[in-house]
């Protein structure tokens, strides 16, 4: 992702660009925190934080294809991207909440 908004405008550097690292970056994140916590619903907690995470770098990239900084071909291999990550991380989700009711 860092590549991708290294080719933004300058202007974009501290607005689009920071909140495209961030959000992306919360993802993996919020996945490790959870899992470090070692509690089924914690966990849970923070996948669901994660895929909330995900979706809004969705959301930042939408912006950047409207404002013309990225074209429609890096939205889509992103949204490709994004549809992988979110099946795993639903996936992920249902499997901790099979594991907390059997615990």
């Amino acid at each position: 992702m860092s590549d991708l908004v290294k080719t933004f405008p300058v202007e974009k550097k501290y607005r689009l660009t920071d909140q495209i690292i961030r959000s992306s970056r919360s993802v993996g994140n919020n996945i490790s925190e959870g899992h470090g916590r070692f509690h089924y619903q914690d966990n849970i907690r923070f996948c669901i934080m994660a895929r909330g995470s995900l979706s809004e770098t969705l959301d930042h990239l939408i912006i950047a294809l409207d404002e013309k900084i990225i074209d429609e071909d890096v939205l889509l291999s992103f949204q490709t991207e994004y549809e992988s990550c979110l099946k795993l991380l639903n996936g992920y989700i249902q499997y901790l909440k099979g594991k907390k009711t059997v615990d």
